[in-house]
């Protein structure tokens, strides 16, 4: 298993009081796009996952960057797009949950 991911599974950021979390679907999400995009360009597929993981860590800064998603009322859910990708997360209180991510041309 590459590194990212071994640190990606055991990841808690913190910010002032604001926690970013992994949910284990996201988790399973990076790793199926980092074993498809490695059968498809190896030398790719580390930089492109390296800027998937890291564009999490923004919303430790601005958390409501995304675009609101309404079917959610409960808690404040969004997604974020990263070229190709979109990255749904939930805002819980002091944390931040990342839910999935997937490519867009994926049917999900």
């Amino acid at each position: 298993m590459d590194a990212w991911i071994a640190s990606l599974e055991s990841e808690e950021r913190r910010s002032a009081h604001v926690k970013l979390k992994w949910q284990s679907k996201a988790r399973s999400d990076a790793l199926r796009l980092q074993k498809f995009l490695a059968l498809n360009n190896r030398h790719a597929a580390p930089r492109m996952m390296k800027s998937l993981i890291a564009v999490p860590k923004r919303l430790l800064v601005h958390p409501r960057i995304g675009e609101r998603l309404e079917e959610f009322e409960v808690s404040r859910s969004a997604a974020f797009s990263v070229g190709d990708y979109e990255i749904r997360y939930q805002i819980i209180d002091e944390t931040i949950y990342v839910l999935r991510l997937w490519h867009t041309r994926e049917d999900r």
